[in-house]
């Protein structure tokens, strides 16, 4: 038990500490706490610290399950090969799945709060464009990427139709879209898995560097408008990481009414969840918190507490230290099925480079082609991550519009492309 506080306390307090030293280190500052806490969850999950699962737990959870439910865990217990450090991985995930899925739920309507929704109505024409140049792109990468490499990868059509499903909507597709294909096991982990270790490389690359390396080449964010709305756009930017207003006292009532405003948000999207398939609720939850939280912003009050900002950023730096601590990054070097490796490779950075070249003939700037690539290939709770470390809290609305859009077709699409490549 001791172990579950102690990594409790970890991922609430070590995100204080990073913001802490970022405001003391000009370094530090520049690189961002967000990129800081994703750089020392994979640290942490990749040092041996952390439970590991026999090989028969791990088939026991199938692929689609990060842990399993107490009933079940309790069953496993009784078999003659149970394996007593299973326990402590299953209390584990159990506690990072809770993390990730809490604070991002709590994340999302706080940071919303406080953004101006009629701005970035004037601004949707383009988030658009970019969500159709990135569907366009992977279409193209997972394609070309087929013909390449399907003759050597078994069940090469089910696995292009998992890709399909989790570039345009996240892991909820994608264990969708296995489940109804009928993937064998070891096929859909390794897939899972090459994903989570290509995808986290790639992500560190769009928290870092991708933005001074777009901008030689695509429009900077704000200078296609006039010189007052540049100017009000470097004044949001700076504000993007200043949590000096969390450590006020004086604005303990406003951290408290932000809370308890986005815990309202969260409890209604929750239960509207219950009505309708489980498949679904994961969609529900988004559209509802994102739909409640933008209503929330139209109000004065609400729209006021300057905190609302700050604190949904503490809360996605405890969400990307969490993530990023269940990579397990030594499962790179299990080559065996290098096609398959490099298939996922293609497709996560094929699709980015065909998307930036035709965001570069469309004159769509750079950050909403960060954000757009981050919200199909990640899933919107990735958003405000990636929009924290551009320092651009703009185009937030717009990766998670695109981001829902994805979630929305992105089964049926992933479905669809599997059955016509049989």
């Amino acid at each position: 038990m001791w172990i579950i506080l102690l990594l409790v306390l970890f991922y609430f307090s070590a995100p204080v500490l990073l913001i802490y030293l970022c405001k003391i280190s000009k370094t530090l500052n520049r690189i961002g706490a967000v990129v800081l806490a994703y750089a020392l969850g994979l640290l942490v999950g990749n040092i041996g610290i952390m439970p590991t699962a026999s090989e028969r737990f791990v088939k026991l959870l199938g692929g689609t399950r990060t842990f399993l439910p107490r009933d079940e865990m309790a069953r496993y217990m009784l078999s003659p090969n149970f394996a007593e450090s299973d326990v402590m991985f299953n209390q584990v995930a159990q506690i990072q799945d809770s993390v990730m899925s809490y604070t991002i739920l709590i994340a999302l309507p706080l940071l919303l709060f406080s953004l101006n929704l009629k701005k970035w109505l004037k601004e949707a024409r383009t988030a658009l464009l970019s969500l159709i140049l990135a569907m366009i792109s992977l279409m193209i990468a997972v394609f070309a990427g087929y013909y390449f490499f399907a003759e050597d990868i078994t069940e090469a059509n089910k696995i292009t139709g998992m890709l399909i499903g989790v570039y345009t909507g996240g892991t909820p597709n994608l264990a969708a879209i296995g489940t109804a294909l009928n993937v064998s096991p070891d096929i859909f982990i390794l897939t899972h898995t090459y994903d989570l270790i290509i995808g986290s490389v790639a992500l560190l690359f769009l928290m870092t560097i991708a933005q001074k390396l777009f901008n030689t080449f695509l429009p900077r964010y704000g200078l296609v408008r006039k010189a007052e709305n540049v100017l009000q756009v470097a004044e949001e930017d700076t504000d993007m990481e200043n949590y000096d207003v969390l450590f006020r006292k004086s604005n303990i009532p406003q951290i408290g009414k932000s809370l308890l405003v986005s815990v309202i948000i969260f409890a209604i999207a929750g239960g509207l969840s219950f009505i309708v398939p489980k498949s679904s609720q994961v969609i529900v939850i988004i559209l509802a918190i994102t739909t409640l939280g933008l209503a929330a912003s139209l109000l004065k009050p609400i729209n006021r507490l300057k905190v609302s900002f700050p604190l949904g950023m503490y809360f996605i730096i405890v969400f990307c230290l969490a993530i990023s601590s269940l990579a397990n990054l030594r499962e790179m070097f299990r080559m065996e099925f290098l096609q398959l490796f490099l298939y996922v490779l293609w497709v996560v950075f094929g699709s980015m480079i065909i998307h930036v070249g035709l965001a570069r003939i469309f004159k769509v700037d750079t950050d909403t082609t960060i954000i757009a690539i981050t919200a199909l290939t990640y899933s919107p709770p990735f958003v405000p991550a990636v929009a924290g470390a551009l320092k651009n809290k703009d185009v937030i609305i717009s990766g998670l519009t695109i981001g829902i859009l994805g979630f929305a077709f992105g089964t049926y699409l992933g479905i669809f492309i599997a059955e016509i490549l049989l």
